[in-house]
């Protein structure tokens, strides 16, 4: 593709461009609005408090006070920012550390938003139940081992510092619809966004370059260098606005399933290391276990399942996809 530098190239370009972002984004919130409304009705059902109850044992394993199993349980089914409204209905009486708040915001990065983000990488082509099961336990294990490594080292045993105060979440139902309108019509123009950006970064060789550099190390987590745009982006922005352009990219760049998983998997337990992880030190969680150890513990992970797989592949225990 040649970077458009006259008028008709240009009209070409964002012709294309918008009949490429509005697709992607009828196929996406094909997907996001039936889970938006099916997370909604669970709350008004008021089922998110008995599986936050469900969660008691669980945060126990984590070091955290049971109560906290209904701020994961709220992220769990809607999003961190549900999660951060109950919390600021419980924290200020728990009186959380640094330690406490790094490992609650940390589980909360890898697993929330299921039903939406699960419906994504469903259509992307990857299993709802495994990656259902991968996100859930492998944000209990990473909360456990950074429980764990916290008290013994003694790390960031102080207070937790906000530097912000989180507001409860009490809304009405039209609140609750315009905000979500609110939040489609930005998923939108997010979506045009990154297909632009795209095609830009594709234009001008930069997606060629990453490709380049990843390209010897994807194979360590059982992909190639076709996955590399879809992972990257859905590493940095998140699944929700990644998705589009994930669907597109399973849809078009003819990977393999088992490459997609990987792929999926990987974006699944480390995603929106962005926006996610500001949010989360404003509330005080800390930046070595809530971006750098969720970092490198996925990748531990995924190296790990690849491995798995490939041993059980070279003895016959399964069928290579």
């Amino acid at each position: 593709m040649k970077f458009p530098l006259d008028r008709a190239g240009a009209h070409v370009f964002f012709k294309d461009l918008a009949k490429d972002s509005l697709k992607t984004s009828f196929e996406l919130l094909k997907v996001t609005i039936p889970a938006i409304i099916a997370t909604k009705i669970l709350e008004e059902l008021g089922l998110v408090f008995y599986i936050g109850k469900s969660l008691d044992p669980l945060m126990g394993l984590m070091g955290l006070p049971g109560e906290l199993g209904l701020v994961w349980a709220t992220a769990i089914l809607t999003t961190p920012y549900g999660g951060i409204g109950v919390y600021a209905a419980l924290g200020p009486s728990l009186h959380l550390s640094g330690a406490d708040m790094t490992v609650l915001c940390s589980v909360m990065l890898i697993a929330h938003s299921l039903p939406v983000e699960l419906s994504i990488t469903k259509k992307a082509g990857g299993g709802v139940l495994p990656l259902g099961v991968l996100r859930l336990g492998g944000a209990l294990v990473y909360g456990i081992l950074l429980n764990q490594l916290c008290t013994k080292l003694q790390l960031w045993q102080d207070p937790a510092i906000m530097l912000f105060k989180a507001t409860p979440l009490e809304e009405s139902l039209l609140q609750w619809c315009m905000g979500q309108a609110t939040n489609i019509v930005l998923i939108c123009v997010v979506i045009f966004l990154v297909l632009s950006a795209m095609r830009i970064l594709q234009a001008v060789g930069f997606i060629s370059l990453l490709e380049f550099f990843l390209k010897p190390l994807l194979p360590l987590f059982g992909m190639t260098h076709r996955a590399a745009p879809m992972t990257v982006v859905g590493m940095i922005l998140g699944i929700a606005y990644g998705g589009a352009l994930i669907i597109k990219e399973t849809a078009t760049r003819n990977m393999e399933s088992r490459e997609v998983f990987n792929s999926l998997a990987l974006m699944s337990l480390s995603h929106g290391l962005i926006e996610d992880t500001l949010v989360m030190m404003a509330l005080g969680a800390k930046l070595g276990g809530i971006f750098w150890g969720r970092l490198f513990y996925s990748l531990a992970v995924i190296y790990l399942l690849v491995k798995t797989v490939d041993y059980l592949v070279a003895h016959g225990k399964v069928k290579p996809q």
